[in-house]
């Protein structure tokens, strides 16, 4: 059933709620949980599959807290936030009938018997819960507004891959709640370890690139720092980075790609929800940033989205000049 921000405030309000988050959270879910617990207490949170390094960093700063285990039957209410499908909450589950669903990636049709707000629209999964927060006439605390301004920000590529509502929807926090732009980005820095340091340089030194045109896609495994290894492949030069990580028989990968290329109709979103229907696996994300995993093999994921990549470079290649070649 699709809800309206106003009838999400509803459903929120006096109910003792679980607040549940997808795997490896984001700064983006777990701010937008956060928010809510605040403006619809009492809630808690729960985090049954970890939390990213930048995730780490904001909730430490902020003093979040997060359960890694919770019995949905202690609760009133299940509501589970910027998760695309159930499969990307293991090992919670299952998801209860008439629990809240509030998400703002491509829709995957894997929800059902839930109460869903879904908005592929929105940047951030964040603005969905400020307009919940508006809607529903909550009073807006200063930790709610930093969490939602965060998790603006890290979705938005610090403004990278913005649009005019985010922005629109960031200054109004910071207006209606009194937040300067220093405190919402202090929150979120924190010097790469050196761990993380030499894992990104061994998995970028282990990098392959193909090339259609002057567009260039690198793919590598590595062991762990998927995001960051991304990043680091852009700034090489990648115009479109994977990489993955495999444990036993499971593999876990990440994907980033340049605002210009995403320009061009690049969808990392498209591409990783593809591969998961193909393989059984779980995928999705936005146009610019996106994950899958499963069980599978790294390298032939890996594999899979390069020829689709490629293949969509030849159609952009085509669409700048029919008449041009590699």
């Amino acid at each position: 059933m699709r809800e309206t921000p106003s009838s999400i405030a509803d459903a929120l309000r006096n109910k003792r709620k679980l607040i549940v988050v997808h795997g490896n959270a984001d700064v983006d879910a777990v701010g937008t949980a956060n928010a809510l617990a605040a403006c619809f207490p009492p809630a808690d949170i729960l985090a049954p599959n970890g939390i990213d390094r930048v995730c780490r960093t904001f909730m430490a700063n902020l003093g979040i807290g997060a359960l890694e285990e919770a019995d949905a039957d202690d609760y009133d209410l299940v509501v589970v936030v910027d998760t695309s499908s159930p499969e990307q909450l293991t090992p919670f589950g299952p998801v209860p009938e008439g629990s809240v669903v509030i998400d703002h990636h491509k829709p995957t049709g894997k929800w059902a018997g839930v109460r869903l707000l879904e908005d592929r629209s929105m940047v951030s999964c964040a603005q969905l819960a400020l307009d919940v927060v508006r809607e529903g006439g909550a009073a807006l605390t200063k930790d709610a507004g930093l969490s939602l301004l965060c998790g603006m920000l890290t979705d938005g590529g610090r403004f990278m891959y913005s649009d005019a509502r985010l922005l629109r929807d960031f200054a109004w926090v910071m207006e209606n709640v009194g937040i300067e732009m220093d405190e919402a980005v202090s929150l979120l820095n924190e010097e790469p370890s050196i761990s993380e340091r030499v894992a990104v340089l061994k998995t970028v030194a282990r990098s392959k690139f193909e090339r259609v045109s002057d567009m260039v896609v690198a793919t590598a495994v590595g062991g762990t720092y998927e995001a960051s290894s991304c990043r680091a492949l852009l700034y090489a030069g990648a115009d479109v980075a994977f990489v993955a990580s495999q444990k036993d028989d499971a593999f876990r990968m990440s994907s980033r790609a340049t605002q210009k290329i995403v320009g061009e109709g690049i969808d990392l979103g498209g591409i990783m929800g593809r591969i998961g229907s193909e393989t059984d696996c779980d995928g999705g994300g936005h146009s610019g940033a996106a994950g899958a995993s499963g069980k599978g093999d790294a390298e032939a994921m890996l594999h899979m989205c390069q020829q689709i990549v490629m293949d969509q470079f030849r159609k952009i290649r085509d669409a700048r000049d029919p008449d041009a070649s590699e």
